[in-house]
């Protein structure tokens, strides 16, 4: 294999692993190289980086390889995070927006055991949106991290209170429940790409 495909490949590792990031040990174990080898390859990666002035950098953090945006470039993904998006959530999203405004505060493995899937995605986004927040820490083993709405998702939805949530009848299934606050947040949401 060539040096460009090590390097393609470290990039695409370091692009799936996100906030947490690689060891020299964990690539080097994907990629059955020495991890002085693998030293090499992420040095040419990183001057690559660095000579060509990219959006995104390599860095080492406690030993832990991780691709970051420029710190240069701050003022400018402020303006992105900070604007209001016309991009409407995914299905996903909603579907765990729902829970969360439901059932809250709810852990990810909660979240997950209604929903039937993994549930990172719609999470992280709804962070990066402002919609949920870590809002403590649940009792037990591992102490997982407990989620809840936030006055951006009242204010997105054009709500005072959680109580002007929509009554969910008891007697349904969990199903059923999902379905009937999806249609509630999709209403919410086509009103508020309307209003803007």
């Amino acid at each position: 294999m060539e040096m460009s495909e090590y390097k393609a490949i470290v990039e695409g590792l370091l692009f799936a692993a996100g906030d947490e990031g690689l060891s020299l040990q964990q690539i080097a174990a994907v990629l059955e190289m020495e991890e002085e080898r693998v030293r090499a390859v992420i040095h040419m990666l990183k001057d690559e980086y660095d000579k060509q002035k990219r959006g995104i950098q390599l860095v080492e953090l406690a030993g832990v390889f991780q691709l970051t945006t420029r710190k240069e470039h701050a003022p400018y993904l402020k303006k992105l995070v900070e604007s209001p998006s016309s991009a409407s959530l995914s299905q996903a999203a909603l579907e765990t927006l729902a829970i969360i405004a439901y059932r809250q505060p709810i852990t990810r493995a909660e979240i997950e055991e209604i929903r039937g899937v993994k549930s990172d995605k719609p999470i992280q986004t709804l962070i990066a949106k402002a919609l949920i927040k870590e809002v403590g820490r649940a009792e037990g083993t591992g102490r997982p991290i407990l989620y809840g709405t936030t006055k951006e998702f009242l204010d997105y939805f054009g709500l005072k209170t959680l109580e002007e949530l929509p009554p969910l009848p008891e007697l349904q299934e969990d199903d059923e429940i999902e379905k009937e606050a999806d249609l509630f947040f999709e209403k919410f949401a086509e009103n508020f790409k309307e209003s803007t």
